[in-house]
């Protein structure tokens, strides 16, 4: 047995290679590149899945996430372009991708990597780093949800008002107003701190959407960017960096909004990762890896420990063929605290936002209404179901004023409400939350 002096000199051996300034570093090497993945042999012993790993090119490095191991190697995705990669390349572990946020990053625009692309000075590290991978808190843990938070659009207000710590859905197909509507909801001056997440969008969009629809927001909001045309593992990182950073926000005390365009392109960006890693798909092209990980990226938003702040997280829902009842939509639906369904026709009638008022749901209605409130949102309701049930036998001619009272007050009064909800963007944000018309006084012959 070796002695006291003997063990604390391979202790000191193993910190020297193994610690922060290592003596040996270890390297694998790049054994085949294709369009699914780069294999690399020499680190399956040395990484986990979803750490980083540098690929030493003659241009430089590349940065990938290892998203296989097996007994022959590991299987990386790069977060760029892996035109410089060859056979034989150097590629150096990594470990986890830590961010460490400070409040001086308010106002700015970042990327996956929460490196700056706003052409302005590099992002100060703050006091701790945190991890892009965390837990959600325990369910035990968390703070109740009580205290309503006016998003300033009326129609969300009124039929599926908002409370601190809520996460609800936008659905709606292409081009029917979700980033729009996202973008109002985002300048409520409700937060302490915004977190923008753009994941998968148009590259054109973006700078419209900081400088044209946040405007002002920006001082307190954090963008979070990865487009369309970056790899999938920069669009899922962009996700769980923004959430990391409304977490780290959330800790500290400050209530939270958290918004993602689009929930949907992070789903896409998971299948892609995952079929890469040679997972089999089973429901419309989705392996089964993907129903997981979005439970685990939701559940990170809510409330917080009891004392701290809350995370009050929107994410919009691109529904496939404008299927509302397709795999991603039916799995985040059951899993948000409400959703706002966006209806097509509507939209094409000129009226936004194009919010299907019937179908759109806050679980935590009760708590945010007062009974007078809730009252008569349900009246509304009522005249909403038999205005929208009539459409088609009033169009024909078939209704006579008259025959029905509460028909009739449906039909003097639901035009009314649906030109008092209408609202754009560059109209001010409203502050007034009460129904706009009240449904319980007869209309006037």
């Amino acid at each position: 047995m070796p002695g006291n002096e003997a063990l604390g000199a391979l202790a000191r051996i193993a910190q020297d290679l193994h610690g922060p300034d290592p003596l040996v570093h270890i390297y694998g090497r790049v054994a085949h590149i294709s369009a699914s993945g780069i294999g690399v042999t020499g680190l399956a012993r040395h990484v986990k899945i979803g750490d980083f790993v540098d690929v030493l090119t003659d241009g430089g490095t590349v940065m990938t996430e290892v998203i296989k191991i097996n007994g022959s190697g590991i299987t990386v995705l790069p977060l760029g372009s892996n035109n410089s990669i060859s056979m034989g390349c150097r590629a150096r572990p990594l470990g986890n991708l830590k961010v460490s946020p400070d409040e001086s990053w308010k106002g700015r625009i970042c990327n996956a990597l929460a490196e700056p692309i706003d052409g302005k000075s590099h992002l100060l590290p703050g006091p701790s780093p945190v991890n892009l991978l965390a837990a959600p808190p325990k369910a035990m843990l968390r703070g109740l949800i009580s205290e309503r938070v006016a998003t300033g659009v009326k129609a969300v207000d009124m039929f599926t008002p908002l409370c601190y710590g809520q996460r609800i859905g936008i659905f709606a197909g292409s081009g029917v107003g979700k980033s729009t509507l996202l973008a109002m909801m985002s300048r409520s001056d409700g937060f302490d701190t915004a977190i923008v997440a753009l994941v998968g969008e148009r590259g054109r969009e973006v700078k419209e959407f900081v400088h044209d629809v946040l405007g002002d927001t920006l001082k307190k909001s954090i963008v979070v960017v990865a487009t369309s045309d970056e790899p999938p593992v920069m669009r899922r990182t962009a996700a769980l960096l923004a959430t990391s950073l409304a977490e780290y926000f959330r800790d500290r005390g400050d209530k939270v909004l958290l918004v993602m365009d689009s929930l949907t392109r992070y789903a896409q960006a998971c299948r892609e990762i995952s079929l890469a890693a040679g997972e089999p798909p089973v429901a419309r092209g989705f392996p089964p890896s993907v129903f997981s990980e979005l439970p685990l990226l939701l559940e990170r938003a809510g409330p917080g420990a009891s004392g701290n702040g809350a995370i009050t997280g929107v994410y919009t829902v691109l529904v496939d063929g404008d299927d509302h009842n397709d795999p991603v939509a039916d799995t985040v639906r059951g899993t948000l605290d409400g959703h706002i369904v966006l209806d097509r026709q509507i939209a094409a009638g000129g009226r936004y936002p194009a919010i299907d008022l019937l179908l759109s749901i806050s679980r935590l209605a009760q708590k945010a209404w007062t009974p007078a409130e809730a009252a008569a949102v349900s009246k509304w309701r009522k005249l909403l179901m038999r205005f929208e049930d009539s459409r088609d036998l009033r169009a024909l001619g078939g209704y006579v004023r008259g025959g029905d009272a509460e028909l009739d007050e449906a039909i003097a009064l639901v035009p009314q409400l649906y030109a008092a909800l209408e609202q754009s963007p560059g109209d001010p944000v409203s502050g007034n939350i009460a129904p706009p018309i009240s449904p319980l006084k007869q209309p006037s012959n």
